[in-house]
């Protein structure tokens, strides 16, 4: 049995559909693309594909991981095109490697997000944002589904940046749908991924209780990346490097290029 993980993307309109939505159209898919699927036992026979860490509705990304067993060998790249090709624009199919580690899940644990203030002073959100990381601990309560639950959004917190003005502006892509449509902040959030999970939301809620931060409408948030947080420089990496590196050690060329490399004995 083969395994191969995916990086998908939710993009424009799409961010909207929800993770159940997005099961629908990818085993649909699977189908159009005539995958050679593996699938449970049991009654009730269910295509084997295991999904990482979804973003929430109504948020893009750029990074969401699945893993999927087929019966008989693809190659990764032709498998993703053909699958990228099945789905509908927006649901990106971006990436495929073949499954060589285990234990994927346990690589997801941070993310790096963009969040979109529109109608907000870019030199307002960095006040906000000094205020917020200058505190040791920002609680806010978040409704779930064990009830109202309390919890701490700075402790997840790796970095939270302000980009500057002019960055922000060139950044800012369409129109804005708030107020004053000159006005654009964009914030840099990279967030541990701890029980319970704390999201992009909540870190605007810990803004507004800290430093009274409130945008006029909605922010538009992307999830960048996914993944392994290297804690010595703060940046997310890719989860797929183990399995590349496993790959690529496995082929035939690495093995021929590691035994010419190694010194001869000569008697």
């Amino acid at each position: 049995m083969q395994r191969v993980r995916l990086r998908y993307t939710k993009r424009g309109r799409l961010r909207f559909t929800s993770h159940r939505d997005f099961q629908r159209a990818f085993e649909r898919a699977l189908r159009r693309a005539e995958v050679p699927m593996a699938y449970s036992a049991g009654f009730t026979p269910h295509p084997k594909v295991s999904y990482a860490n979804a973003a929430p509705t109504g948020t893009a990304s750029e990074a969401e991981y699945l893993e999927i067993a087929l019966v008989e060998r693809r190659d990764p790249e032709e498998l993703r095109a053909s699958l990228d090709a099945s789905l509908p624009p927006g649901l990106d199919v971006v990436d495929a490697v073949e499954a060589r580690t285990t234990d994927f899940a346990e690589l997801l644990n941070a993310s790096h997000w963009e969040l979109r203030l529109d109608g907000v002073d870019p030199a307002e959100a960095d006040r906000a944002v000094g205020a917020f990381l200058a505190q040791e601990a920002v609680e806010v309560r978040r409704q779930t589904k064990k009830g109202l639950r309390a919890f701490d959004t700075r402790g997840a917190v790796v970095s939270l940046t302000a980009l500057e003005p002019q960055e922000a502006r060139q950044r800012q892509i369409g129109g804005s749908d708030g107020p004053d449509p000159t006005l654009c902040a964009i914030l840099r959030l990279v967030v541990r991924h701890h029980t319970p999970a704390v999201r992009p939301d909540d870190v605007l809620s810990g803004l507004r209780a800290t430093a009274d931060l409130a945008p006029p409408v909605p922010a538009a948030v992307t999830r960048l990346a996914q993944g392994p947080l290297d804690e010595e420089t703060g940046t997310v990496n890719d989860p797929f490097a183990p399995d590349r590196d496993a790959v690529l050690a496995a082929s035939p060329t690495a093995a021929g290029q590691q035994a010419a490399a190694a010194p001869g004995i000569t008697g």
